[in-house]
């Protein structure tokens, strides 16, 4: 199957890529949703909204102060940084992403539409006003208005970022190769995206997802083993 990809790769003039949670599980992000202890009993559905946010701040606080400290000892995999590398080469172009850990950026990647927000950027939930990690974590109020500090992330009945969003859809129009990687896909609108192009599609994920039938081609693994293989054979054919 990694041969097939690398060789539409190879012979694509213009591929993006659409990324999920898959991708950066294998960075060894925690799944906070089989964690031990108080996480077992809170559904994240329930806690990364609006209504928690203006209702019950203090979980709220408690649930994405919990991210922000487990990702900070995270780094971007090698599946991530091979990405890096073939945008630096001009073998892929685009890469939106549903994650909102900034992996991607981290390993290099320039061209990344965070469909979903940023974790890293904080803000003032009422004024907009910018703030620091520090002081989200401190559960400090707004410097300007006194409101309550949030992440930058798409909660639950929030519309997406509308310049991510309208970036990802031109580029999936023009891609003539768009490459899904660890997601299954049940998160609207973003699930649409792939169904944009008129190239060819593929999907990589760790088990079968309800949408492989939709895809021309479809990998089961892990995404960082995959992108190995995928970045051998490139570089055998001398697109490295």
């Amino acid at each position: 199957m990694s041969e097939k990809l690398a060789q539409w790769i190879r012979n694509s003039r213009k591929v993006v890529l659409l990324t999920g949670a898959g991708m950066s599980t294998e960075s060894g992000i925690p799944d906070f949703r089989s964690s031990s202890g108080w996480w077992k009993q809170i559904n994240p559905h329930d806690v990364a909204t609006i209504e928690a946010l203006e209702n019950n701040y203090s979980l709220f606080h408690q649930f994405y102060s919990y991210r922000l400290t487990a990702l900070a000892s995270c780094e971007p995999h090698i599946g991530h940084q091979i990405l890096a590398k073939w945008e630096s080469k001009n073998i892929i172009d685009f890469v939106a992403t549903q994650n909102v850990d900034g992996l991607h950026q981290k390993a290099g990647s320039q061209n990344v539409s965070e469909l979903h927000g940023s974790i890293q950027a904080i803000r003032c939930h009422q004024c907009g006003t910018e703030a620091t990690k520090d002081e989200f974590l401190e559960e400090k109020a707004c410097t300007a208005c006194g409101g309550r500090l949030r992440p930058s992330v798409v909660l639950f009945g929030e519309m997406l970022p509308e310049n991510s969003w309208k970036r990802a859809l031109t580029t999936m129009e023009q891609a003539d190769l768009v490459i899904v990687i660890g997601t299954s896909l049940q998160v609207y609108p973003v699930n649409q995206l792939p169904y944009i192009t008129k190239g060819r599609t593929v999907i990589i994920n760790n088990e079968k997802t309800q949408s492989d039938a939709n895809f021309d081609l479809c990998i089961h693994g892990s995404a960082k083993e995959i992108l190995v293989q995928t970045n051998n054979l490139l570089e055998q054919g001398g697109l490295s």
